[in-house]
């Protein structure tokens, strides 16, 4: 089929919840994707930072495919041999002690906000209160909407979740107003991803965690997104020396098949969830196994972390040339493969260019292109990258 095609069928039967753009990617191949006419796109996107190894990936896909061969689901009534793979390498390289398995970076919140409202509930009937920060974005779920700081993600679905209270990123005064010891939980992301690539500042994150120590409240990081060696740490918080008592991590933990994770430490494992509280069918099935124990296995191997690490100040020097270079182009912010450009320009209209110009990038807010590349590009991309958003960008 053709992009027209594809597109006009799709919208026949498609409840309509995405403005997408008029593009029909119907192959990958490494760091590039093809439409149905053939042309071929540098994707900078990584599909929101899920194709941490790009596309087609031959060892990958080979391990998959045995694992179907094998088997894909059984429930979880049973064990299958995927799982305390998948398991050991989610606990191993969080440094956490125990792991659930979702399917998606939403159910992981949800699972991390009812495991945190457990754990307060047997401390005290009124330790129920949690702690978000504006800006935030957490999932499409009620409960990850009740928790995400941006307006127009709530309030078409008010009444939300009780007891939840904004504090202000980076602003430890705005979280010590909110504090008290009827709070449950602090959530955050360490970098904020579609609030506009914000990361967390060291102070602030070491003195939140401070903060949840002394009024016996969990620390619950997002790292959905900026998890999985984006930041050049396989999770951004071993760059703050400072420990979650739950993480959520999904997208690149599966580098595209669903699955997402909520892992907790010891203290939480032995004092929240027990039998009965949780559940699901599809999560951890041996099939999303597989694929999360070979995506940490490929990040390891390949050292993808040491990747993002080496090329960090090369990506930093060709996003400040289009500081220097375009008025209109106001600020770089952002860690490791998760940066973004302040600009003063409709993102949508930049965003359709680049595909014109065979480049896949994103928005994140109302005013900022966000750059989420495969760990495994090489100098040589981030060179193409530059030739192309500057051709895109000369012509705004």
């Amino acid at each position: 089929m053709d992009t027209k095609t594809i597109i006009e069928n799709s919208e026949k039967h498609l409840f309509h919840l995405y403005n997408r753009f008029n593009v029909a990617f119907v192959k990958g191949e490494g760091l590039y994707l093809y439409d149905a006419e053939g042309k071929k796109y540098l994707d900078f996107s990584s599909g929101i930072g899920v194709n941490a190894i790009g596309y087609n990936d031959k060892e990958f896909n080979d391990y998959i495919k045995s694992q179907v061969d094998k088997l894909y689901h059984v429930s979880n009534l049973f064990y299958t041999d995927a799982l305390p793979l998948a398991a050991e390498s989610v606990c191993e390289i969080s440094k956490l002690s125990k792991v659930f398995f979702t399917n998606s970076g939403a159910e992981a919140i949800e699972g991390a906000l009812k495991t945190a409202k457990k754990y307060g509930q047997l401390i005290n009937k009124n330790k129920t209160k949690v702690i978000a920060m504006q800006h935030s974005f957490h999932g499409r779920t009620i409960g990850a909407v009740s928790i995400t700081g941006t307006d127009h993600y709530r309030e078409p679905f008010y009444p939300l979740m009780p007891d939840v209270h904004f504090a202000e990123f980076n602003d430890i005064e705005s979280v010590k107003k909110l504090m008290d010891d009827n709070v449950c939980a602090v959530v955050l992301e360490t970098v904020q991803g579609e609030g506009g690539i914000y990361p967390a500042t060291k102070d602030f994150l070491t003195q939140v965690r401070e903060l949840c120590d002394k009024h016996n409240a969990l620390l619950i990081i997002d790292e959905i997104q900026c998890g999985m060696g984006r930041t050049g740490s396989i999770y951004a918080y071993f760059k703050y020396d400072v420990m979650p008592d739950i993480l959520t991590t999904a997208k690149a933990l599966g580098m595209g098949l669903p699955v997402g994770a909520f892992v907790v430490n010891e203290k939480v494992a032995n004092s929240s969830l027990v039998p009965g509280d949780h559940g699901t069918t599809y999560g951890g099935n041996a099939l999303v196994a597989a694929a999360v124990y070979k995506s940490i296995d490929i990040i390891k191997n390949r050292k993808l972390v040491d990747n993002v690490n080496n090329l960090n100040d090369y990506l930093d020097e060709t996003l400040d040339y289009f500081v220097n270079k375009y008025d209109f182009v106001k600020e770089r912010r952002g860690m490791g493969f998760m940066k973004g450009l302040v600009v003063e320009k409709p993102t949508r209209d930049i965003l359709e260019k680049s595909l014109t110009e065979g480049l896949v990038i994103l928005s994140a807010g109302k005013n900022v292109l966000r750059f989420l590349p495969p760990l495994v590009i090489g100098k040589e991309h981030i060179d193409e990258f530059k030739e192309k958003l500057d051709k895109v960008l000369s012509n705004i």
